[in-house]
């Protein structure tokens, strides 16, 4: 199933897991945003995304800390896509270290990149999706926020919490055919985890994935895919760790 012609929202897609994704949707003929506040990255990527898959895809600047440049960014993309159909919050990130060495402006930064931004962007399409009766929100999470991890207990809080947002939205805007659900990768090649960790730590990651290799964008892109397709009409509030088995649901 294609999702031709759907108008998409991928937030931090100028690089690592959010292009994969913006990539995934471009390839399945979704016209898609590639949000970001990087802008030379995210044209390059939109421009490389436009002439591998012939898709139209547009880059939009964000800061998706701020109530006012995600609404910026939604009235933009409706201006120039003519609506929304999918949005994903892909956009988040961290610095592991131990929590008692953390400062306040260290955990303010993460809790309003990881979570805010979340929900400052569902704040901001969901008067649109209301109004048209349907749509598809894709929360980007982690599995340290079903399980902890150590040395990053402040961004496992936050995306505890987008797990519990998208839950509860779920149940809100189900009424509006919308459906909000959350993908939580496990340990993903992005030059983000490369540049965090040492290889002696990711060979023995390999070892403990059942499926014994990191995940790839593209992975993550497949799932993302699923749920903002048809695909996934019936279902909505569920939470999908793609870790290739290092963690499991009990």
């Amino acid at each position: 199933m294609d999702i031709k012609g759907k108008k998409a929202i991928v937030t931090g897609a100028a690089s690592g897991i959010g292009k994969g994704i913006a990539m995934k949707l471009a390839q399945y003929g979704a016209d898609v945003v590639v949000a970001d506040i990087n802008d030379k990255s995210a044209k390059a990527v939109s421009e490389e995304i436009s002439k591998k898959y012939n898709a139209n895809c547009i880059n939009v600047n964000v800061d998706v800390t701020t109530a006012f440049s995600t609404e910026k960014m939604v009235k933009e993309t409706i201006e120039r896509l003519g609506g929304i159909d999918i949005l994903v919050n892909n956009a988040g990130g961290d610095r592991a270290q131990p929590f008692w060495e953390t400062t306040e402006e260290f955990r303010d930064w993460v809790i309003d990149f990881n979570y805010k931004g979340p929900v400052n962007c569902c704040h901001a399409v969901l008067p649109h999706m209301i109004e048209k009766q349907s749509g598809k929100i894709v929360n980007i999470a982690s599995d340290a926020g079903r399980v902890g991890s150590s040395g990053e207990t402040v961004y496992a809080g936050a995306k505890g919490g987008v797990i519990a947002l998208t839950k509860s939205l779920a149940r809100e805007v189900a009424r509006y055919r919308i459906n909000v659900n959350c993908v939580c990768p496990g340990p993903t090649d992005t030059p983000g985890f490369v540049e965090g960790t040492t290889e002696k730590l990711r060979e023995a990651l390999k070892r403990a994935i059942p499926f014994r290799r990191i995940g790839q964008p593209e992975d993550l892109g497949n799932a993302v895919f699923f749920f903002a397709s048809g695909l996934s009409d019936y279902i909505t509030g569920q939470v999908l760790s793609v870790s290739g088995g290092l963690t499991m649901a009990g």
